[in-house]
């Protein structure tokens, strides 16, 4: 483990390098400016090539390893055969795996990061009426219901571009009708779902997946529930827009 952690270091250490160095060099040769609280800076670099590092080697021992066990164990026709009574080859044969992964995807979410930062920068900027924890459960459900989506189309064997372009087709469509000050935040919610928890834990369940069930190739199905995981939080932040100014209407409409 000594030997792996090492050079998880050296490979964190190349990768961050180039960013410090683009940093410093525009710092010293464009801007023309000493760079402030240099220590302060130096320990930031170092806290962060010692935290990837540790959170890589968590990602290979035990994120990665648990998804995919997970994914496995549940999807295992002696498992499914003490739950379902019916066909095992039936998509309803496996309830317990998109229970799984609609809980595993609202957990992960919620303990994103990057969405935790995107939520209080956009509760700044509104004043306080985009909750913080509002919008962090409104992507987190729409993460939910994309990986029990991801999910099945892996059980049955769907075209991974079709219901991507479903997806995408839909959030057009919302575009068109929602008020324009939440596009922006709605398709950013988008991505910052794809980050340094969700992304691990949700390609070793779609891998685990596609490994387990007969007929499915890792390669083709494993992967594309990084895409659900990237569409569906945009559809529910535009839902919850739209359904939040039709309240406002009927509530106006009323008095």
């Amino acid at each position: 483990m000594l030997n792996e952690l090492g050079t998880t270091f050296l490979t964190t250490l190349r990768d961050v390098a180039p960013i410090v160095l683009l940093i410093a060099a525009f710092q010293i040769f464009v801007i023309k400016k000493t760079i402030p609280h240099l220590k302060k800076v130096i320990l930031g670099v170092i806290l962060v090539i010692l935290g990837l590092t540790l959170f890589l080697m968590g990602l290979e021992q035990a994120l990665f390893p648990v998804g995919e066990l997970m994914a496995k164990q549940l999807s295992n026709p002696e498992f499914i055969g003490k739950h379902y009574s019916g066909d095992l080859s039936d998509w309803k044969a496996y309830y317990w795996v998109y229970i799984f992964a609609a809980l595993i995807g609202f957990s992960t979410t919620i303990a994103e990061p990057s969405l935790y930062a995107v939520a209080v920068m956009a509760n700044k900027v509104s004043g306080g009426t985009i909750g913080v924890f509002s919008l962090r459960v409104v992507v987190a459900l729409g993460v939910a219901i994309a990986l029990v989506v991801g999910t099945y189309r892996i059980v049955v064997g769907d075209s991974l571009a079709t219901y991507i372009t479903v997806g995408y087709v839909t959030v057009l469509i919302q575009t068109i009708f929602v008020k324009k000050d939440l596009v922006a935040l709605a398709y950013d919610s988008g991505g910052v779902t794809t980050s340094t928890i969700t992304v691990p834990i949700v390609a070793a369940l779609g891998l685990g997946l596609a490994t387990a069930v007969p007929g499915r190739n890792p390669a083709i199905d494993g992967f594309g529930l990084i895409a659900f995981a990237s569409v569906f939080p945009m559809i529910t932040v535009l839902g919850y827009a739209q359904m939040t100014d039709l309240i406002k209407k009927i509530s106006k409409f009323k008095k």
